[in-house]
């Protein structure tokens, strides 16, 4: 597989790669015409916040498993044309977290004692002692603002030396934040007219971009504002405006909305501003444990394994991986059963799990068996792009669960209907893992999932299943499985004939010519790809 790195990398995680027998190509600064040519054949690609990632770049890499964002934000990543395109992206937001922390509560002492400013003058021969009165943090009150894995670091460390937390979260609840000695607030002005100090640490989404402009810092007031999460958040103008008329004590930013920050930024004018070239993940263990979590994110991926830290596709523990793992091919071979039984009309989904697979996590299963649905009708479908491919298609989508199997450990059954018609196509796992389909439509089988098979509906009648049997012979089609099953004597049946190649058209047109015969349809359980 080739893997292109458009983004300084640490050679720890590059190395893995091409231990793993991968061809790793670095071009950094690669944009336009010359990034579109690089990508064009290949399997992944490794990009930090240089890189902008845009639509035209998954329409001209054919070839791309993965993007993986060698660090925590990726608004420079076009996730939605990405899962469009069936590519899955990941971040590593582990690796620079503690670095991340640090850094804001470096810079929060940097605001709050003025260091950078009183190293300056110094450093220019002044002795400038009379003009900082620093503000102690302890007993003041910190104001986090997401309480995500930074903001959790942050809070631990703030906490610890004395200060008084309160989070502005909507995505946790107050025993969350009482975890680390926080108390929740459900509105961001209540936090931030608390707050001595405001930290940042929420992603830069559409709902968070300008979260923070000039009615949000008077509300702040005489306080100081910490910004290490994302440029674009906080209004920039606003925010040198705040502190040069003095209505803000002073402010340190590490991330801007454009970078690198132009020399004209009014943050530069600001005396009580401390300033950083987005240094919060700059050290060197953050640089390397970013770059590793980015390559194992990748080889996962390579090996048909969940991606950790997948932003667009179902994911699981590495840990539970194992105990889901055979449910996923069968998961995706029911639902191409069943589509393809019902002439491939599909309005609606269903996956129901019962027995012992009801008590996993069955999202990655779940998005195997939409792949499989949708693989005869969409271009290139796989678990990441399925479930968008569903929402797209109006097709209602519903999962459920039942702790009791009749009969087996654990069943997988996947019901496609079309508003009139269902199928309903049931499967298990013998001994060793072995998949078999033991229901279609309410019929009791005994199917092995694999290469080419024919499934027949006929009258149960004598011979009818020596008539299938001579009628393939003659077209030179062994039978290498066969299983029957009847409703009652003398109604129904169904037989699933599993065979060693595709059946003619006019064999088929043979079979169905016969009054016995009710339907004849033949599947093809090879997923390309």
């Amino acid at each position: 597989m080739r893997v292109l790195v458009t983004d300084p990398v640490d050679d720890a995680g590059l190395d893995l790669l091409r231990e793993a027998g991968h061809d790793v190509t670095t071009g950094h600064d690669l944009e336009g015409e010359q990034l579109l040519d690089a990508v064009r054949d290949a399997h992944a690609l490794i990009v930090r916040s240089g890189t902008e990632v845009s639509e035209s770049v998954f329409e001209a890499a054919s070839e791309l498993v993965i993007v993986g964002r060698a660090g925590i934000g990726v608004d420079n990543i076009d996730v939605d044309a990405a899962t469009r395109h069936g590519v899955v992206v990941a971040n590593a937001p582990e690796g620079n977290v503690r670095a991340a922390a640090e850094h804001t509560v470096a810079m929060t002492f940097a605001a709050a004692r003025s260091i950078p400013q009183a190293h300056a003058r110094l450093r220019e021969g002044e002795w400038a002692k009379s003009a900082y009165l620093g503000t102690e943090l302890n007993g003041a009150t910190l104001g986090i603002v997401g309480l995500g894995r930074v903001g959790q670091e942050v809070a631990k460390r703030l906490d610890a030396l004395g200060m008084e937390l309160v989070v502005h979260d909507p995505y946790i609840n107050q025993e969350r934040a009482a975890q680390f000695g926080a108390e929740l607030v459900e509105d961001l002005d209540d936090c931030l007219a608390r707050a001595d100090v405001a930290t940042v640490h929420t992603p830069l989404l559409p709902e968070t971009e300008g979260m923070i402009g000039a009615a949000e810092l008077e509300t702040l007031g005489d306080g100081f504002l910490v910004n290490c999460a994302r440029g674009g958040i906080v209004d920039e103008d606003a925010l040198a405006a705040a502190v040069a008329d003095g209505s803000l004590r002073g402010a340190a930013v590490d991330v801007f909305a454009e970078e690198p920050l132009d020399s004209d930024s009014p943050l530069l004018d600001a005396a009580e501003i401390v300033v950083t070239p987005h240094l919060g993940a700059s050290t060197r263990a953050a640089q390397e444990n970013v770059a590793v979590d980015t390559a194992q994110q990748i080889l996962a991926a390579f090996r048909g394994e969940p991606v950790v830290n997948a932003l667009n596709a179902p994911s699981i523990d590495e840990t539970a991986f194992p105990a889901v793992e055979p449910y996923i091919e069968l998961a995706d071979t029911a639902g191409r059963i069943a589509v393809q039984l019902l002439d491939e009309r599909v309005g609606d989904v269903e996956i129901h799990y019962q027995g012992d697979i009801a008590e996993r996590d069955v999202e990655l299963v779940t998005a195997s068996a939409l792949r499989g649905v949708f693989g005869s009708l969409e271009y290139e479908v796989n678990a990441v792009n399925a479930p968008r491919i569903a929402e797209d298609r109006g097709v209602e989508v519903t999962e459920s669960k039942t702790r009791q199997a009749d009969d087996f450990q654990s069943l997988v059954t996947v019901t496609v209907g079309d508003g009139t018609d269902e199928m309903a196509v049931c499967g298990t796992l013998f001994a060793d893992d072995d998949p078999r389909i033991v229901r279609i439509d309410g019929y009791r089988v005994d199917a092995r999932p694999y290469g080419q098979a024919l499934v027949a509906r006929n009258r149960d009648e004598p011979g009818v299943i020596g008539f299938v049997g001579s009628v393939l012979g003659q077209a030179d089609v062994n039978i290498a499985g066969m299983f029957n099953a009847r409703e009652t004597s003398g109604g129904e049946a169904l037989t699933v004939y599993n065979l060693d190649n595709p059946v003619p058209e006019d064999v088929l047109a043979e079979l169905l010519a016969d009054e016995r015969m009710i339907e004849a349809t033949q599947l093809s359980l090879e997923r390309e790809g």
